[in-house]
């Protein structure tokens, strides 16, 4: 059976190559080899490669052990942390409870 191929937004793609060179990046700002990189990891060279390309068939595992590997997983747990329309898409669904009058009180 022929596996999917998932099609991405160009949006999306950019993102995703954003981030690879954002990785990329901070590794050679840490004057890391990539080999070293992809060892701190756990993870080969050529995957390494993959992600500062931003490939979206590299797991997400693989990217978060980079950012892991770098010190920079704390800026992941950053993501939707602070989600204002959510929360205010939340806020509309809210019910309203209406309290009965007490008695003998109207």
């Amino acid at each position: 059976m022929a596996q999917n191929k998932t099609i991405l937004f160009p949006k999306t793609v950019a993102i995703l190559e954003t981030l690879g060179e954002n990785i990329r990046l901070a590794r050679l700002r840490r004057n890391v080899s990539s080999s070293l990189q992809a060892e701190r990891a756990g993870i080969s060279r050529p995957t390494l490669t993959m992600i500062e390309k931003g490939a979206p068939s590299v797991a997400l595992g693989s990217y978060v052990q980079v950012l892991v590997a770098l010190g920079l997983e704390k800026d992941l747990l950053q993501v939707a942390a602070d989600d204002e329309l959510g929360r205010k898409l939340q806020d509309l669904n809210l019910p309203v409870r209406r309290r009965a009058p007490k008695q003998g009180k109207l």
